[in-house]
């Protein structure tokens, strides 16, 4: 993948990681019936996905992917 598609794909993944953890911090409503999406395990995952992506976009500028010997 380019850089200008890694950063794209970690910009809405950071903003599905924001919108998750504003859906899973809001207050149950039991009268409305139960929740069907795992929000707070989306933000997670979101998370992990950023993380990935994080170190693409160093692996793509050229940053050392492990210590030298």
């Amino acid at each position: 993948m380019s850089l200008t598609v890694t950063l794209a794909l970690l910009a809405a993944v950071l903003a599905f990681a924001t919108f998750a953890g504003w859906r899973g911090a809001r207050p149950s409503q039991p009268h409305l019936g139960v929740r069907m999406i795992p929000w707070r395990f989306l933000m997670i995952l979101a998370g992990a996905v950023a993380f990935l992506l994080i170190v693409h976009v160093a692996a793509l500028l050229g940053m050392p992917q492990r210590p030298p010997r």
